[in-house]
């Protein structure tokens, strides 16, 4: 009896161990399922954080370059304002010199105002104005001080019309001097030179209000620079192309207010590639 007794209780305990062995394992599948549960919502969450991130991150993208194609399309529209005006202004300059007898040539996609071996005519190898060309010249400083004030900055104090700070204006006059494609190079480099200064001089002599005008800089728009024969506007070697490659050009260069468009450009360009970096990651 006491046999039976203890083997019912032996297999009492079995069932009862199996049992527990039975619920710890359910237990702990359970507890597994849970933690996978929980990794995939922890996952899930992430993920539309990340999307929702991304759509976030390319909406401001979008704005941005909203704002950049509208603030190159202006800078566009005030270059096509400046070259407008620069035409106008090779224009002008060019009937006011008609009217003085002159012929000169315009470049109107380069800015040029081309001063005609008719019009200021150098000796071969030499840069000094005769008296035809300083009075050709005194009549060019005549215009130049006419006509140019309005296509120029305001300064203070100036009465005659002139351009105000918002708008496009004259940022460098060249008065660029040429050769021919005789003698050396070195030579001709000098001589060029010579050539733009000595016009310089007697445009300012004749009219010395043209030292007055200024960039928004506050420099001199009247500038000089030599080009020997780079330059050629006829490559043959005869004595009338050398008379007409030997000459000076007034190259006209106008400026916008550009200086904070441009670094409002130049920051939307870096505020999207950094945003462009963050959508990659």
């Amino acid at each position: 009896m006491v046999v039976d007794e203890a083997h019912g209780a032996d297999e009492s305990g079995e069932g009862e161990n199996y049992f527990v062995s039975m619920t710890d394992m359910m237990v702990g599948v359970l507890f597994v399922f849970i933690i996978m549960l929980m990794a995939f919502a922890l996952n899930f969450q992430q993920q539309t954080d990340r999307q929702e991130e991304n759509i976030s991150v390319a909406k401001e993208v979008a704005e941005k370059l909203d704002q950049l194609e509208n603030r190159v399309r202006i800078r566009i529209d005030e270059i096509r304002e400046a070259t407008a005006l620069r035409s106008r202004l090779l224009r002008d300059l060019r009937e006011a010199l008609i009217a003085e007898g002159l012929v000169v040539e315009i470049d109107e996609a380069n800015g040029v105002l081309r001063l005609t071996e008719a019009a200021v005519q150098f000796p071969s190898n030499g840069s000094f104005l005769d008296n035809t060309a300083k009075a050709n010249v005194g009549k060019i400083a005549r215009v130049l001080g006419r006509v140019l004030p309005g296509y120029s900055v305001c300064t203070e104090g100036q009465v005659s019309p002139c351009r105000r700070s918002t708008q496009s204006a004259v940022e460098t006059v060249f008065i660029e001097g040429h050769t021919d494609q005789s003698g050396t190079d070195e030579r001709n480099w000098s001589l060029s030179t010579e050539r733009a200064v000595n016009t310089y001089r007697e445009l300012t002599t004749v009219s010395p209000d043209l030292r007055t005008l200024r960039n928004r800089r506050g420099e001199e728009i009247l500038s000089v620079s030599g080009y020997s024969s780079t330059r050629q506007i006829d490559p043959e070697r005869s004595p009338s192309a050398y008379q007409k490659n030997r000459r000076i050009d007034l190259r006209f260069v106008m400026e916008v207010e550009n200086s904070s468009g441009l670094q409002e450009i130049r920051a939307l360009v870096d505020g999207m590639r950094s945003e462009i970096e963050k959508l990659k990651r």
